[in-house]
């Protein structure tokens, strides 16, 4: 009689689409997140190849979903838009974030931000902000561009202000109070109800430009004169 054995099924490797913690530990953390993230967004709208996401978690190797990191943001340059569950680099031809944010809450402890770090060197960031809203305190690194393994020379980079960023293009002052960044034409990055007031406002200005249109026609058309043909 020949034995009869199982068969064994390889059991396929899940990789969460949360690691079950916050995405900030305070509102202020939040805000800038949020702010940096959309204004993002809003400078590569027109770029169909540029991904911009918020508190994503990034797996940089197939097999491996202990191995893993979710930047506050991370921009991948060559990846489409859209929605995704996580950033699973194996799926989306091997291109790993090339920028990546952080933002320091009083939580976050040096080994913990040491450690990513060194993840974001090892696994292909090429440039790397740290900012401290509550010291005003900004910090950023470069690595060799397109390196993807641990090999980029680390380069702190030595005065954060007026710094340019070489792939995004924008620009960072650090004010007496907060961090400013400006895109590459020199508007400020603001928050979403600043974008909202800025939209209102110049609605608003619209608006008063065309009533003073109509009512210039109006008189126009008292004095027999067609304004269509003027």
């Amino acid at each position: 009689m020949v034995a009869q054995y199982p068969l064994r099924i390889a059991s396929e490797v899940v990789y969460p689409d949360s690691d079950g913690k916050p995405m900030a530990d305070n509102t202020k953390q939040f805000r800038w997140i949020v702010t940096i993230k959309e204004n993002l967004e809003i400078l590569f709208a027109q770029d169909p190849h540029v991904f911009v996401a918020g508190d994503l978690l990034w797996y940089p190797v197939e097999g491996n979903n202990k191995l893993r990191q979710a930047p506050d943001v991370m921009v991948v340059f060559g990846r489409p838009k859209g929605d995704r569950g996580s950033y699973r680099q194996w799926q989306e031809e091997n291109i790993a974030p090339q920028v990546v944010f952080e933002i320091l809450s009083p939580g976050n402890r040096a080994g913990e931000m040491t450690r990513k770090a060194l993840f974001y060197r090892d696994y292909g960031v090429e440039e790397y902000y740290l900012y401290d809203p509550d010291g005003n305190e900004l910090s950023g690194w470069v690595w060799g561009s397109g390196e993807g393994s641990g090999n980029g020379e680390a380069s702190a980079i030595t005065t954060m202000q007026g710094w340019v960023s070489p792939r995004l293009g924008i620009r960072f002052e650090l004010g007496e109070e907060e961090l400013k960044i400006y895109d590459p034409q020199g508007n400020p990055f603001l928050t979403p109800v600043e974008l909202a007031q800025q939209r209102n406002e110049a609605q608003q200005q619209r608006d008063k430009a065309q009533a003073r249109a109509e009512r210039l026609a109006e008189k126009l058309r008292e004095l027999g004169v067609d304004p269509d043909k003027v």
